[in-house]
């Protein structure tokens, strides 16, 4: 298909759009429903990492459409990040409407980037666009995608951005540079002078998104401009996340403003998965044969029911939220998205959770007395990130190697007398205090089984500015409270195991190495990392805590 935007003298043909897409039609006369999925990937991989083969689909009576995004693969114009995808995902749902043998309703259906070329579609409200599948989408792209509480996400950040640099110089036959940008997307330059802002992507890739993700590291009006407004959107939509995948927080972003303002059935489907691939075996855990990937036949029964007319299962009348509960390692059934009473467990050690695994506790009342547990953060050997939601692999691993180092902090309950279910964001509360205008919080929540194995099960990542450091907040001898929100999870721990929680003052290379200055990461030289002291206070008056959202089971 192609798109002429109108020059200032009529139309140009300098401006001509050409987006080329595969069809695949099923057998038969039709008319036939059509699917459609937009992506920057090269079309003939389809998503196929996670979705079945668009033959597939096709076979059970759809046309499927699927696109090559402006500026990739082979479709003509400049590729900018998000920008021309509301315009020609429109465009494109009235071409693939009209197709022949179509039915005249389209349907779309993708992930990640092909996810949030959904929601800039559905923007547009096109009127054939019926339904959408949106899955793993940073809908705040500041928020959800590129940064989490102010810190960058470096190794997703930047791993994709040497993939989509890549793919650039190969349209550009450029050879050299692609041969360059393929082996720094495969191991990434993170010796460079500034981690966060290689030399090979300043000089290759000068057009890179990146740099301006670097240039606007607060949530500012670049940031607003890329964001889908789906303000006046009702369209039923499937909502499909991972308890392990970075981009949840925006899922359930969309899928909460949905349920607000949409008169549309919305379901949700969270399960025990990373980014990539959905399947039973997330990292180093087995989540057992309920964790294989459902979502084939899902799409179809949801896409049969809102183009096809087929009501063989009435969704309205099921419950819209199904959450995998790791542990249990089976699907719960919710009528929204959970809201839990709170339980506080609170930190006390004698000052040695980062010497002993065995000292750090977690209390259901505070210790009478203050205390503390200090982390020297040193950036020769900062504290590596493994697996969770934004380290590459995801997923869960056994943390025993890094938790036994002198600058992670552990504290654990006592075994537990009866299985501790929870569901939905963990919040923490930590009285703390750097002595430097910088610091970095990693925290990290486990089980604790009785093999000794310490498996995460869900993490948050929290910068702390100049701006933050000193703002009027309240203090308590010197310690300041820093509260913020892990992952959303769903687990149940069984009785005899214990759960425990980590922090650490960097989780590299998931997240960038605080220099501990100040300065914004893409700007500041490994040369001015400085040594991070950050103290934990426990204890009252300082009383640090965890709030667990405990969900007991009534289905």
């Amino acid at each position: 298909m192609a798109l002429t935007r109108p020059g200032p003298d009529g139309p140009d043909r300098d401006q001509l759009v050409t987006l080329e897409a595969d069809v695949y039609v099923p057998e038969g006369e039709g008319p036939f429903p059509v699917l459609l999925m937009r992506q920057p990937y090269g079309r003939a991989i389809a998503s196929t990492v996670v979705y079945a083969h668009p033959i597939w689909y096709a076979s059970h009576g759809y046309i499927v459409v699927i696109q090559d995004v402006r500026g990739r693969g082979t479709s003509t114009g400049e590729f900018e990040l998000f920008r021309h995808e509301a315009e020609d995902g429109y465009a494109t749902v009235l071409w693939a409407a009209n197709l022949p043998h179509s039915s005249g309703v389209v349907g779309m259906y993708g992930f990640s980037y092909q996810g949030m070329t959904q929601l800039y579609a559905a923007s547009r409200q096109p009127p054939p666009l019926k339904t959408i599948v949106p899955a793993m989408v940073g809908y705040d792209l500041y928020a959800d995608w590129a940064y989490e509480n102010g810190a960058l996400l470096l190794q997703g950040g930047l791993g994709w951005a040497l993939q989509l640099a890549a793919e650039t110089a190969r349209r550009r036959g450029e050879a050299t540079a692609f041969h360059h940008l393929f082996q720094a997307a495969h191991r990434l330059p993170l010796a460079d002078p500034i981690p966060a802002n290689p030399q090979i992507l300043r000089d290759l890739a000068p057009d890179s998104f990146f740099h301006e993700w670097l240039r606007h590291p607060q949530n500012d009006a670049y940031w607003q401009s890329l964001r889908p407004d789906l303000e006046g959107v009702d369209l039923p939509m499937l909502h499909l996340g991972g308890w392990y995948d970075p981009y949840l927080r925006g899922s359930l972003r969309l899928y909460q403003q949905m349920v607000r303002q949409s008169s549309a059935i919305q379901h949700l489907w969270v399960g025990p998965w990373g980014h990539l691939p959905w399947g039973r075996r997330v990292g180093s855990r087995d989540f057992g044969v309920a964790a294989e990937n459902p979502i084939d036949h899902l799409q179809i029964q949801w896409f049969d029911y809102f183009l096809k007319g087929r009501r063989q299962a009435d969704l309205g009348q099921e419950p819209p939220v199904k959450l995998f509960e790791m542990g249990h390692n089976g699907w719960r059934r919710f009528d929204r998205w959970p809201e839990a009473d709170r339980q506080s467990l609170y930190l006390g050690s004698s000052g040695l959770a980062g010497m002993r695994q065995d000292d750090g506790q977690l209390l259901t009342a505070p210790p009478n007395s203050p205390g503390q547990d200090v982390i020297v953060h040193d950036p020769w050997r900062p504290v590596p990130s493994l697996g969770g939601h934004s380290g590459l692999p995801c997923g869960c691993f056994d943390r025993s190697e890094i938790e036994g180092r002198s600058d992670v902090l552990t504290y654990t309950t006592p075994p537990l007398q009866e299985p501790l279910p929870v569901v939905g964001g963990i919040q923490l509360e930590v009285f703390c205090q750097a002595d430097t205008p910088s610091f970095d919080l990693s925290a990290v929540v486990s089980e604790l089984d009785t093999d000794g194995r310490v498996m995460n099960l869900t993490q948050g990542y929290l910068t702390v500015k100049p701006e933050v450091v000193g703002s009027g907040q309240e203090h308590h001898l010197g310690l300041q409270p820093i509260r913020f929100t892990l992952q959303p999870t769903c687990f149940v721990l069984p009785p005899g195991h214990a759960l425990r929680l980590s922090l650490a003052a960097a989780a590299f290379p998931a997240y960038p190495v605080n220099s501990g200055t100040g300065k914004p990461v893409g700007e500041v030289q490994q040369i001015e990392y400085q040594i991070i002291t950050l103290r934990i206070g426990h204890g009252l008056p300082w009383a640090s805590r965890v709030l667990l959202p405990i969900h007991n089971r009534v289905d």
